[in-house]
């Protein structure tokens, strides 16, 4: 391990002890008498302090209550005029609770030498303690016979340090909240969670901290946990070329509670892949997939899916809207005037998002077809909100402008869709692909969904899409991929 050194205070102001004797209070340096002795000191607000930070006016505390389980720093000082040779000073730990709930670097033995006059005991905690047990850490004897261990004075002799272990509160956070990537294979980025309290590497290997919604594929690995238990470094490498200028991709990594650790502070980091070129709202592909004078406008959909064992397309449909946006929006575009000079009832569409809802009513359409993924799921808005995705595909026209085709997204996003009140699921989605012009007034978008949820699929699964804006089709040909299976809520 690491020590860090904690410079000690070493001289009180003179004038507060202008009358002291032997037997009072002496930190000076130019003691003929040297001694050893524990040094902690805290702040104002009796924050433990560490090198450089220092209080000229206060006394080193021989009791401290600990709340955190990262590793704590007991300094040590040895008060001399010099060391003509090293000095080894002794310890010893008892404690009232579990002995193997905690290690110390080092196990007994302090060393000083030269100008080195403070050396540092670390406590680190191998486990999380329940109950409050103290620490106590006494120092016994010197090698060198002519150092007094303590202070000399018997009102304040520090020669003892008692750590008292108080409940627990441990949290972890996001020092940043967004990382841009240029979108190539083998590309890197590192990133912190940082724990102001610290962390058990058990707890952390047992219970997993993050949820994703992955908008293109990465593997994510971890440092060692080592001794360092403030904070844990994560590598995160791309695993595909998200090149196209066109179209932005988004993953989002959120820190999730756990049994021991909240999420406070920064929980969601983003890493993104800006788009590069402008994008002209007179493109509007989103108006290839919406009619809003239709109430009942559907798009028309097929999906690669298990069906008695066999891998087939397989039909469905949604109710398709338009995203209103505000007028500021950057992809706002004028939809209606309302016939009127007042420009405050104009109503502003996104010239490249669609989404899927119910014209009215608490009931759920069938956005991506989502419905045949599960085998007893509730249709009621109110347990699977998640089957009404509201704003669900972005479009990414070709060369910011054309008319004809491009790149689509699937916004990711959680979905919650579940059996009943008491049994629901929150479901990451996310995916891309391309949409085109194939035949006069037919578009056909072509996408890759993926649906992410440990419990209901182990992890990431993803099938094939196909949707259109009219019934009339040419039912794609089969593909010789796997397909997913319905599963049970």
């Amino acid at each position: 391990m690491n020590r860090i050194k904690i410079i000690a205070v070493l001289s009180i102001i003179a004038a507060l002890f202008v009358s002291c004797s032997k037997d009072d209070y002496r930190l000076d340096t130019t003691s003929a008498d040297p001694f050893v002795r524990f040094n902690f000191l805290v702040s104002t607000s009796n924050i433990p302090l560490e090198y450089p930070a220092k209080n000229t006016s206060g006394l080193p505390v021989s009791t401290f209550e600990n709340k955190s389980i990262k590793a704590f720093k007991v300094p040590v000082a040895l008060t001399s005029t010099g060391l003509k040779s090293a000095v080894k000073v002794n310890f010893s730990a008892q404690t009232s609770g579990d002995p193997n709930s905690f290690s110390l670097e080092p196990a007994t033995e302090l060393l000083f030498e030269g100008n080195k006059l403070t050396d540092t005991i670390f406590v680190s905690f191998e486990k999380r303690w329940t109950d409050k047990q103290t620490i106590s850490l006494k120092l016994e004897s010197a090698s060198d016979p002519a150092i007094h261990i303590g202070n000399l004075n018997t009102t304040y002799p520090n020669n003892t340090f008692t750590i008292t272990l108080g409940e627990i509160s441990t949290n972890y956070t996001f020092p940043v909240n967004q990382f841009v990537v240029k979108g190539e294979v083998g590309e890197k980025v590192d990133f912190k969670v940082n724990f102001p309290n610290g962390f058990i590497p058990s707890e952390i290997d047992s219970n997993p901290i993050f949820k994703f919604q992955n908008g293109f594929e990465y593997s994510l690995t971890h440092d060692d946990f080592g001794d360092n238990r403030s904070s844990i470094t994560y590598h995160l490498t791309l695993l595909e070329d998200i090149q196209n200028d066109d179209a932005r991709y988004e993953s989002k990594i959120t820190l999730v509670n756990t049994p021991n650790y909240i999420a406070t502070g920064n929980i969601n980091l983003t890493v993104v892949k800006p788009i590069k070129s402008n994008r002209d709202v007179q493109a509007y592909p989103a108006s290839k997939f919406t009619d809003p004078t239709n109430a009942f406008y559907l798009t028309y959909g097929e999906h690669w899916f298990n069906n008695a064992g066999n891998c087939t397309w397989q039909t469905f449909n949604a109710l398709t809207f338009p995203v209103i946006v505000t007028k500021d929006n950057e992809n706002a575009i004028l939809y209606s005037d309302k016939g009127t000079a007042n420009p405050n009832d104009d109503v502003y569409h996104d010239a490249f998002k669609i989404g899927f809802n119910v014209s009215s009513g608490t009931n759920t359409v069938n956005s991506f077809g989502l419905k045949r993924w599960f085998s007893n799921e509730s249709n009621s808005a109110a347990v699977s909100p998640g089957f009404n995705i509201t704003s669900a595909l972005e479009f990414f026209p070709a060369n910011g402008n054309s008319k004809t085709e491009g790149t689509v997204l699937v916004i990711p996003q959680d979905i919650t869709i579940g059996s009943s009140a008491t049994n629901t699921h929150v479901i990451a989605i996310s995916g891309d692909g391309t949409y085109k012009e194939i035949s006069n007034g037919l578009y056909e978008i072509s996408f890759e969904l993926k649906l992410t949820n440990e419990k209901l699929f182990g992890g990431t699964v993803s099938t094939q899409y196909r949707m259109y804006n009219n019934r009339v089709y040419t039912k794609p040909s089969p593909l010789s991929i796997p397909c997913p299976k319905e599963v049970t809520l």
